[in-house]
């Protein structure tokens, strides 16, 4: 991983935003597709975690995952991190640290996320919401073991709970869930249960330092278990069953 690290480094600044543009950009096309477009959401005892939990939709027209997937992505889009990544991968505001890149705005440019992006101040609200949904979706992972009621797993299931625990990590590892265990303290040993909140918030911290890798991992995750819930439906593929 170090070596992927110093070799990524070498690029030049340009490639991170450019990369950025186009993830997002394409996650953001084929969340659209899905949410707006798509019915089908399952295979058998398999969930798509764009349409978890599951709801039933009021009208033919109108996907279920409308109903639900605005939580989980408006949690993503007021992210702390993704703030950043789209800032300078989209608004080149600025797109990177480097000298070369700082010397592309002739001033400088920001002055707070004002306006619009007042709204990115309701991203704690958002995460109070996607850590409900975080455990809907434990719930799905589990009976994904469980075909037929007997329990057994296959491909499927793996993929949904690889899933999950990574989904967990990028809510666990947030900056509003790492304030709210243990911000705007500054004595543990006066308040009840200090201590733990300490321990607690330590390893939280910890896992902050790694928000990043856990974002962009659990990103792909979702991408990776919604696909191949689709291919499982079209019959491209099957689910293969391992005991």
């Amino acid at each position: 991983m170090s070596s992927i690290a110093a070799a990524w480094k070498r690029l030049p600044w340009w490639v991170e935003p450019m990369t950025v543009v186009i993830v997002l950009a394409g996650f953001g096309i084929y969340s659209f597709i899905v949410v707006v477009f798509a019915q089908n959401s399952s295979y058998h005892n398999l969930l798509s975690p764009f349409y978890s939990p599951h709801v039933d939709s009021p009208a033919s027209w109108l996907s279920p995952a409308m109903l639900v997937a605005w939580i989980p992505l408006g949690f993503r889009i007021t992210c702390y991190y993704y703030r950043k990544a789209y800032y300078r991968a989209f608004f080149w505001d600025p797109p990177a640290c480097m000298a070369q890149a700082q010397r592309l705005e002739p001033r400088q440019s920001y002055r707070g996320e004002r306006g619009f992006f007042v709204w990115n101040n309701i991203h704690r609200y958002f995460l109070y919401a996607s850590s409900i949904v975080v455990l809907f979706l434990w719930y799905d992972a589990i009976r994904a073991f469980f075909p037929g009621g007997s329990f057994g797993f296959s491909i499927g299931s793996l993929i949904l709970l690889i899933n999950v625990v990574l989904l967990s990590m990028y809510t666990g590892s947030c900056h509003s869930f790492r304030h709210l265990i243990g911000g705007g303290k500054d004595c543990y040993t006066c308040i009840r249960g200090g201590m733990a909140r300490r321990k607690a918030y330590g390893w939280v911290s910890r896992l902050n330092t790694r928000h990043a890798l856990w974002a962009w991992l659990s990103l792909f995750s979702v991408l990776i278990s919604d696909i191949y819930i689709r291919l499982l439906i079209a019959g491209v593929i099957t689910d293969i069953r391992i005991v």
